[in-house]
């Protein structure tokens, strides 16, 4: 099994889909599920999906880690003409995962209580995003 998930995003931030996939896998036999995100600036994270302060505070921080590119202590970067997000965005999709492996028994994620799926979108910009989704059964 094999699909697309298109997240449209509203600029940085992490936006949870796993209702989505929790949804298109709804029925499946037991096996692993992996997600990819199709995009060179976002990542794919499993993170606490209880408190949306923890959404606040994971996108405070690698704002401060990598800051934008007009930033002083950004001065040696040379990929700058896309913008001054865009260097910074790619930094920051390569310190995180862009695909995750998630065990399914008898068509459920074997996600934890608290633990959601989401896409971390490091642009500043819109963009509709693209998560390539394999099941196989096992």
């Amino acid at each position: 099994m094999q699909t697309i998930f298109d997240i449209p995003t509203r600029g940085q931030g992490l936006y949870e889909f796993t209702d989505q996939v929790a949804a298109w896998v709804d029925g499946a036999d037991d096996g692993l599920l992996t997600l990819l995100v199709r995009h060179t600036s976002a990542s794919l994270l499993i993170q606490e999906n209880a408190d949306p302060e923890v959404r606040t505070d994971m996108r405070n921080f690698f704002a401060r880690l990598v800051p934008p590119s007009d930033h002083p202590s950004m001065s040696y970067l040379t990929h700058t003409y896309e913008g001054p997000d865009d260097m910074p965005a790619h930094i920051k999709a390569a310190m995180l995962p862009v695909s995750l492996s998630i065990p399914v028994a008898a068509g459920r994620m074997m996600l934890g209580t608290w633990q959601g799926i989401y896409l971390f979108e490091h642009r500043n910009a819109p963009h509709r995003r693209q998560v390539a989704a394999h099941f196989l059964a096992g």
